[in-house]
């Protein structure tokens, strides 16, 4: 390895390279594209300037350099199969790039790209070969303007070659911006060519063997292509270009495959560590070290950027990659986990360049090691049934996997497609991947039909009617019972678990479980009411309770923690609810409906619900009225609820059918979904009820078991609709507590008695008031001081007087004063002040109505060149304008810009 060129010095050299001419240096996007729904990972430098070339967006810059994190695993990127089993594909990559948005063209992108290889990294000018575009299909011609700009360079005029519109026409989609393209191939000699042992094989510019190595692509962006295909040529004309960073490292370090330098060969000697072997074994298993050094760096990189395992979209792609890298690590021998310690070397590698590695390594670190034990706890088992499919298809002759077997393998153990045609190619065979997809699409179906839906991360979306078929396949048959509304304890039998996301029939203590009972009483969040929580005991194990769910009709899930044993399909339990927690949500729900009464009681009839949250400790209420409550009105509604509840009316509920309860005048929300039979629930005796509303939740038996009732809060949340907050039980008692505490800890700061704090708080605003003012005017006596010693630093630009400086003031109001004494002490001139307020840059620019008909001294035009400096933007009157910015760090770049910029204004004046 060249010690002279390590990756860090290239990278950087190539940033500072580009810098030196102007180009701004811009921070990586992130791999998930944003406002881009067209794709799924980054795939190219360009992403993020994508609004740029279509026009629909600015930069405050035309020239731009960056190192960017590219993912290429899907559509017709997807070279997945050929990532670790050559030395040059990768799913994540660093792209280098140069960028100009209508300045520089083609002379200085070939010149620059040509110095900097060969001048400034060391290139062998002979080795290089250069690309121009000669149209195949069209009437586009050759692109004289890119060979003779090439000519102009030391390149050998043989090297320059043409080729049509499938190797050097770049294009962003079927429509949008496009243009010919310049690439620049590196000749590595005969010796890389892996392909010379078949006859007539001729090495060439875009062949098909390993010698000539495209290190850097020049897009010309010069034309717009419309949906009928016609090009028409752009009013600007932009630059877009792509180095290879992986490869051009590989040059540099006089390697050749990409793995064997210092992005790749640290990852690879530590797993060699970690599994034990020789270089000689190592070198005979390097597909397994490639893959597994590869895989390393982009799942870390996708989870620091926010993806998560999941089974479709971007999560799949994680999930993958991570698996199959494990596979391939069950090659070399591994047999525990490993994979999280190598995002160690990842980030020590990379962290100095994308500083989210390092802030957010514990994450990455605790993600890819629980996806890793969930995924060995199967692999075993899903290898297993691969081989035997395997050795059924030999047997009959055949040399295709059939695509129901691999989705079998995917959806049921957990073995991804691509780890499947790993080894299915690796005993010579394929797969019906078109039959896959069909079974694929078809569980998909399947789903909508029942009324299921996919989203991207949710990785339950298929697991769950998969673990519903599999009870319903059980003997004996288990009928699935749920009652929430009467005992708090119950004994049943375990029917089903799931650990990690797998069906299983066992489970260990400390796993997280999901667990199906025969019989639960455990309430399961609908309505706004949050779910029960508690315990579940077998015969030497417990389980505690922390979530309900129902992700598809007909199937009760409990999701806790194994704190004992190890329960099992089949054991009896009891499944005990946490009694004091249900017992306060009960109040808070039951509180909702008289809070609901007491509002169309006060505020008027049209109030209706609009949503609601009930949890143990507060209830909140979202209904429709457009003014806020008075606090008489607050008060009104807390009196009405807290004489229902000390009236110690009995609340009941009934089955009823929905179109009966509703000619009863029953209340139901217009948001809520109702069968054919509905739940109601009255509070009042039956011949007079007070409240009568459509609910599934949970409830007191009488109203006295509420307790005190109080509201907490109560605010607008949007057009028309108010949202309160209350507490009852328990819950009001803390938040009294609470209130008591806090007023007492303020009088005592205040040193006053506790039921004089009004009249104390009202005497010490009155105080603050009277010493702002006092502070006001010291301000402006300081600033009037500061602005007279400025006088000093007056320069004259063609006998126009001009001041810039930088001064510590607390607001614009300050900046516009001392600008109005400029004006009338020198009677004319320009002036341009700065200050930082709350970390943000303020600019005021002002000058004189004479100043701008006789000198064109536009204090707008002024402030507005200075806005983009400090990352902003302004305007206001010809005589005064006022800009604001995002960085603090340029207003000394801004202010030193004005001198410049008057005499600019100056030279074009009447």
């Amino acid at each position: 390895m060249t010690e002279a060129w390590t990756s860090e010095k290239i990278r950087q050299t190539f940033l500072d390279y580009f810098e030196a001419r102007d180009h701004t240096v811009v921070p990586s996007a992130s791999l998930v594209p944003q406002d881009d729904p067209t794709l799924l990972f980054t795939n190219a430098g360009m992403n993020q300037f994508k609004d740029v070339f279509l026009g629909t967006g600015t930069r405050p810059y035309t020239r731009a350099t960056d190192t960017q994190k590219v993912m290429r695993v899907a559509g017709k990127h997807n070279d997945l199969e050929d990532v670790g089993r050559d030395g040059t594909h990768h799913t994540l990559f660093e792209m280098l790039g140069n960028w100009s948005f209508g300045d520089y063209y083609k002379k200085e992108a070939i010149a620059w790209a040509w110095d900097l290889l060969t001048r400034v990294y060391g290139l062998a000018s002979d080795r290089l070969w250069a690309t121009f575009f000669k149209d195949d299909e069209g009437d586009l011609g050759i692109d004289e303007e890119a060979v003779h700009h090439w000519r102009a360079t030391t390149i050998d005029p043989r090297h320059i070659l043409p080729f049509g519109r499938k190797d050097n026409f770049w294009e962003m989609g079927d429509t949008g911006p496009c243009g010919p393209s310049s690439e620049i191939f590196y000749d590595r000699g005969p010796a890389a060519c892996d392909r010379q042992t078949i006859a007539d094989h001729v090495c060439r510019v875009n062949g098909d063997c390993e010698r000539f190595t495209e290190v850097w692509n020049l897009v010309f962006i010069q034309y717009n292509r419309h949906a009928s295909g016609d090009l028409e040529p752009l009013p600007a004309q932009h630059i877009d270009t792509g180095l290879g960073f992986e490869r051009l490292v590989a040059l540099l370090q006089d390697q050749t495959s990409n793995y064997r330098t210092d992005l790749f060969w640290p990852i690879i000697e530590r797993v060699q560590v970690l599994v034990g072997q020789t270089d000689a074994q190592r070198e005979a298993s390097l597909v397994p070290y490639r893959v597994i050094a590869d895989h390393i760096r982009a799942v870390t990189f996708l989870i620091g950027d926010g993806v998560l395992p999941a089974n479709d979209g971007r999560g799949y792609v994680l999930r993958m990659i991570l698996r199959r890298a494990v596979r391939f690590g069950r090659t070399l021998g591994f047999t525990q986990p490993f994979m999280s310690e190598l995002a160690d070397i990842v980030v020590q590698k990379m962290g100095q360049v994308f500083p989210e590695l390092p802030a957010r390594i514990d994450f990455i670190k605790a993600t890819i090691l629980g996806e890793e034990k969930r995924f060995l706890r199967t692999l075993d088992q899903g290898l297993g049934r691969l081989e035997e499919i395997i050795d059924e298809v030999k047997t009959e002759g055949a040399t295709e996997i059939p695509g129901d077997q691999a989705f079998f393998l995917h959806d049921t153990l957990g073995l991804p497609f691509e780890v499947t045609r790993d080894i299915v190619l690796e005993h010579g065979l394929t797969i019906d991947e078109a039959g896959y997809q069909a079974e694929r699409e078809a569980q998909r179906a399947r789903g909508r039909a029942a009324g299921a839906f996919e989203l991207e991360a949710d990785v339950h979306a298929q697991l769950y009617p998969q673990l519903q078929a599999w009870i319903q396949s059980q003997t004996p048959k288990w009928e699935l019972a749920y009652d929430p509304y009467g005992a708090l304890e119950v004994g049943t039998r375990v029917v089903a678990l799931l650990c990690d996301d797998q069906i299983a029939t066992i489970a260990q203590e400390g796993d997280t479980l999901e667990l199906v009972l025969a019989d639960t009483c455990f309430y399961v969040e609908s309505g706004g009411q949050v779910s029960d929580t508690g315990r579940i005991t077998g015969p030497d194990w417990e389980m505690t309770v922390t979530e309900m769910r129902r992700p598809i009709e007909g199937l009760i899930i409990h999701v806790g923690h194994v704190i004992r044993g190890t329960p099992r399909v089949g054991d009896a339990v009891t499944a005990q609810v946490d009694e004091v927690r249900r017992r306060d949500i009960m109040r808070n729900h039951t509180a909702t409906h008289l809070l609901h009464r007491a509002l169309r009681e006060v505020l008027g009839s049209h109030v209706q619900q609009a949503g609601s949250v009930v949890a143990p400790d507060r209830l909140r209420f979202d209904f429709n009225h457009n003014a806020p409550m008075t606090a008489a009105q607050r008060a009104r509604i807390e009196q009405i609820v807290t004489e229902v509840v000390l009236a110690d009316e009995l609340v009941t509920s009934r089955q009823e059918s929905y179109r009966e309860a509703l000619s009863q005048g029953v209340i139901a929300l217009f948001e809520e979904k109702y069968g054919e039979t509905v739940r109601v629930l009255r509070v009042g005796e039956p011949a007079h009820p007070l409240s009568e509303e459509l609910c599934g939740g949970t409830h007191v038996a009488r109203t006295s078991e509420i307790g005190a009732f109080l509201i907490l809060d109560e605010e607008g949340i949007g057009a028309g609709v108010r949202r309160i907050e209350a507490a009852t039980g328990r819950g009001a008692l803390d938040a009294v507590q609470t209130l008591r505490e806090r007023q007492e800890q303020t009088a005592a700061l205040l040193s006053t008695p506790l039921e004089e704090l009004p009249q104390r708080a009202a005497r010490l605003l009155e105080e603050l008031k009277t010493a702002q003012r006092e502070i006001d005017q010291l301000t402006r006596k300081l600033a009037r001081a500061d602005f007279q010693s400025l006088l000093n630093d007056v320069i004259e630009i063609d006998e126009v007087p001009v001041l810039t400086a930088q001064v510590d003031v607390p607001d614009a109001d300050t900046l516009r004063e001392m600008a109005d004494w400029f004006r009338d002490k020198m009677q004319g001139g320009v002036i341009v002040l700065g200050t930082v307020v709350d970390g943000k840059p303020l600019l005021i620019a002002a000058t004189t109505n004479q100043m701008v008909e006789r000198h064109n001294l536009h204090a707008g035009n002024l402030i507005r060149q200075l806005a983009e400096i400090v990352g902003g933007g302004g305007g206001g009157r010809p005589d005064m304008a006022q800009a604001g910015g995002r960085n603090a760090a340029k207003l000394p770049t801004a202010l030193g810009a004005v001198p410049d910029l008057v005499r600019e204004m100056l030279s074009t004046k009447h």
